[in-house]
């Protein structure tokens, strides 16, 4: 079962944090070039840790710098440190808070099914995380992780510490993030039992948390006298609640571009083996055609505009060698019906086709199809934590890009280190 620890977090001087909101920074695998640019002005921002302009070694220097010069500070005493996001969505009025805390986690083996994946990674973006971790042993972002407790019990200290934050800023997101520390000695031991009752699945970071489990190779294979308590043994996770009404996924859109003999009237041909295809006489209604129903999508065309629905008894004939909970993914059925047997480009391909690619706004989706930037858009409704859950425990992965847990963790408020000197909890530490 998931072994947590409190810790004990390097973070920005008081007299920087009066504008915490200039540090913060978007997670390395979501940041626009643009973004970078502006936030490479300022000296102090944390994407100078996050994802360094200059080489990770350059990173390492900057970070010992810092540390030096009191930019940032260690806290004396360790703690779980309690993340709330406050945000709404298009189209609602609700605000939704999704409660969170952050912690150290033992890093696990795959195989040993404590920490489950429902992505598969791409080793450059791996590496990366590699080489940025050995060079600063500091992680700048914590990964994304579910538990399931459906007592809340943990939610009551945490509400309870929100209510005196240490930072509270408006990210890019337009997300209210607020942050507070819980360091008393019980209520961190029922966080960690609490934690020890069930798996956790990898939501978000999976790049990063197998940065670590690499790393962690590394360094118990150069060091004899490896126990297993050493800080590289460990990584920093956001942990929130799957039984929250606040955990939301936003559907992830296709885009097909550059498709040579891309033909409309064939591609609609081939659909109709499998699939219901009912016109639509207006583009801008389709997330609310398909919305809740199984195995729909929107279809969008420069001029025409289709709701899609797979026929009964079609799943069937899928091919792929999948379990039942896998094939019958609305994301499973989308690749392989649409993209792989209307569109031809094959399953094995698809990770790495250049003629897909991924959008979360429909709105933009519409506008690269009018523009002809797209030649198609492929509709599709959100993932539900049941089936995340559900997929994980098969100890299958889901089609890329299938999820986007929203919002974002934002890095810039901690940084936590796995150097053994300031991993190491002091001798004063009740724990």
């Amino acid at each position: 079962m998931p072994e947590i620890l409190p810790i004990r977090p390097w973070r920005y001087s008081k007299e920087l944090t009066r504008t915490i909101d200039s540090l913060t920074s978007p997670l390395f695998d979501v940041v626009s070039e643009k973004q970078r640019k502006a936030l490479y002005q300022h000296p102090y921002n944390s994407i100078h840790l996050s994802v360094p302009k200059e080489t990770p070694a350059d990173a390492g220097k900057r970070l010992a710098q810092w540390k030096h010069q009191g930019i940032l500070l260690q806290d004396r005493l360790p703690g779980i440190y309690v993340y709330y996001q406050y945000f709404t969505l298009a189209g609602s009025s609700r605000e939704y808070c999704r409660k969170g805390f952050m912690c150290h986690i033992r890093v696990y083996e795959w195989d040993e099914q404590v920490i489950l994946r429902h992505e598969n990674t791409i080793p450059k973006a791996v590496n990366d995380r590699i080489d940025l971790l050995e060079n600063t042993q500091l992680h700048a972002s914590a990964t994304h992780g579910l538990y399931t407790d459906s007592t809340f019990e943990l939610e009551r200290y945490m509400d309870e510490a929100i209510q005196t934050p240490l930072y509270e800023t408006e990210d890019y997101q337009g997300v209210r993030d607020v942050m507070a520390c819980i360091q008393d000695h019980t209520i961190v031991q029922r966080f960690i039992q609490v934690l020890q009752q069930g798996n956790v699945i990898l939501a978000d970071g999976h790049h990063r948390y197998e940065g670590s489990l690499v790393y962690k190779h590394k360094q118990q294979a150069a060091n004899p006298a490896h126990t297993g308590r050493e800080g590289y043994n460990y990584h920093l996770m956001y942990l929130t609640n799957t039984e929250a009404d606040d955990l939301r996924i936003l559907p992830t859109h296709r885009l097909i571009h550059g498709l040579p003999g891309f033909d409309e009237e064939t591609l609609l041909q081939r659909l109709e083996q499998d699939f219901t295809i009912t016109p639509l006489d207006d583009a801008d209604t389709l997330p609310e055609v398909i919305a809740g129903k199984r195995w729909a999508f929107g279809l969008m065309f420069r001029d025409n505009a289709y709701k899609v629905r797979l026929k009964p008894g079609a799943l069937d004939s899928m091919p792929w060698p999948f379990p039942p909970v896998v094939k019958a993914l609305d994301l499973t059925v989308m690749h392989y019906f649409i993209i792989e047997k209307a569109l031809g480009i094959p399953g094995r391909e698809q990770r790495s086709a250049t003629n897909v690619s991924f959008d979360r706004s429909f709105a933009d989706c519409l506008k690269k199809v009018l523009q002809q930037e797209a030649q198609l858009a492929i509709i599709t409704n959100e993932v539900s934590i049941d089936e995340v859950k559900a997929v994980c425990h098969s100890g299958y992965t889901m089609p890329q890009k299938s999820t986007y847990f929203y919002p974002k963790v934002i890095g810039g408020y901690l940084f936590s280190s796995i150097s053994e000197p300031e991993f190491a909890l002091p001798v004063y530490a009740p724990f």
